[in-house]
């Protein structure tokens, strides 16, 4: 969870992203300037600097964390590219195996995707959704389809978020090797070409660079909504993708919830967000004060605690939905209903990243300007039951996976499940279109 977000700095008329853009392979390991080798130098030291004054753990695990730096300052100064010094500030921060510390890297002036959404199910990996026109659809990639190994490495729930953080966000690639097999057991390997859009390196934002910004913000915002669905048996599903609303949201989705007589709350996928808006959800389904959990860091930090609606609060039946992609404050929600018997949790083991942290937001420069910033753990939650969900999770009371011939046809038997327990029915093939993906806008 986190307390705050990273701030949108805009510091001067002109905007300026200081990474060189890589449309293709050369471009995107091109050799590291003595600019740019000084400048993530000075990245990885005041990283490292606020990792010693605010990490939750004032031992830092047991680390040498001096050494620990200096080990990866030698990488960076053996760093044959910009994208490998960066990778190294990661690095660094990764010793702690802290799923809410880590390194922000600078935005980068273009748009990059593989064009497919992958996740694990049970202890297999399977593409979950294709880019329309992308390599990835043009090559037969399918939903459905399970991902056998990327650039030779197996996915599993212990690796991929770190694959997708490479891939993604440290060392975008021109393209993926990816062996699958298809949910009638056929064995393919391809190579997925990602796609490269470039954008400017200099905005500027007196002219049309503004209404660039709104327009993101708009899609943001967009991408973010809630939904919900509500049926004739009164059961509303409701799903959103992060916990990012104002309290006034949050209301008005539930006053909506009170006239049914069920509610199911869709968390796959969701990756958490702030302590206040999980706080107003709970607050909703509980006529007392209940606790989430106990705040454990260097200073004595107090519980965190839900404030009840009283006779407001949502009295029917509840249940929670959970994937390997909740993560966060979705754990928590989930475990709380478990843990104060309020509902029912179905759906897949979750995510198992659980901590509390803050975001820091750092710049070099100053007439132009180079931003990044990192989340660094201030806090570990431990629940009432005297544990942590760290790299554990949220076990549901009804496991529930969608196999690949689910995937395959776009149908979704967790929902159908889980309205069927709320008494009401649902076809696997209905549920599954209830709320389309959508894709971010280019």
């Amino acid at each position: 969870m986190n307390r705050s977000g990273i701030a949108l700095c805009i510091a001067a008329l002109i905007l300026v992203f200081g990474w060189p853009s890589p449309l293709v392979a050369q471009k995107a390991q091109t050799k590291i300037s003595k600019l740019e080798h000084d400048e993530v130098m000075q990245m990885l030291i005041t990283i490292s600097d606020d990792v010693k004054k605010h990490y939750f753990d004032k031992n830092l695990r047991g680390l040498d964390w001096n050494a620990n730096v200096k080990k990866f300052a030698a990488r960076i100064d053996n760093a044959e590219s910009l994208n490998r010094g960066l990778s190294e500030v990661a690095a660094a921060l990764d010793v702690l195996d802290d799923s809410h510390t880590f390194f922000l890297p600078p935005p980068r002036p273009y748009n990059h995707s593989y064009g497919w959404i992958i996740s694990m199910i049970g202890r297999k990996c399977f593409v979950l959704q294709v880019k329309p026109g992308s390599d990835a659809e043009q090559k037969g990639v399918k939903a459905g389809d399970e991902v056998l190994t990327i650039n030779g490495f197996a996915p599993a729930r212990e690796n991929l978020w770190k694959m997708n953080f490479v891939y993604d966000v440290l060392r975008p690639q021109p393209a993926l090797r990816v062996a699958l097999q298809t949910p009638e057991g056929e064995h393919k390997e391809l190579d997925i070409v990602a796609s490269f859009r470039e954008l400017p390196r200099v905005k500027d934002l007196t002219g049309s660079g503004i209404w660039d910004i709104f327009r993101e913000i708009e899609n943001s915002t967009h991408e973010s909504r809630m939904r919900w669905k509500e049926t004739d048996d009164g059961v509303m599903i409701l799903k959103f993708p992060s916990f990012s609303y104002k309290q006034s949201q949050v209301d008005d989705v539930m006053g909506r919830a009170r006239k049914n007589k069920s509610l199911i709350i869709d968390l796959r996928g969701n990756g958490g967000g702030s302590v206040e808006t999980l706080r107003e959800f709970l607050s909703n389904f509980f006529d007392h004060e209940v606790k989430i959990a106990d705040r454990h860091m260097r200073a004595n930090g107090k519980p965190e605690m839900a404030k009840p609606h009283g006779k407001d609060a949502f009295a029917g039946k509840l249940f929670v939905l959970v994937d390997s992609r909740s993560a966060s404050a979705s754990e928590i929600l989930a475990r709380v209903v478990q843990l104060e018997k309020r509902g029912t949790v179905l759906g897949d083991q979750s995510a198992g990243a659980v901590m509390e942290s803050v975001h820091f937001d750092y710049h070099i420069g100053f007439e132009t300007r180079t931003f990044y910033g990192a989340s660094i753990t201030e806090a570990d939650l431990i629940m009432t039951d005297g544990k942590s969900l760290e790299k554990v999770g949220v076990t549901p009371d009804e496991l529930q996976l969608a196999s690949a011939k689910d995937l395959a046809a776009g149908r979704d038997p967790v929902v159908a499940r889980a309205v069927e327990l709320a008494g009401g029915k649902m076809s696997p093939e209905a549920a599954g279109k209830l709320f389309p993906y959508e894709w971010p806008k280019d």
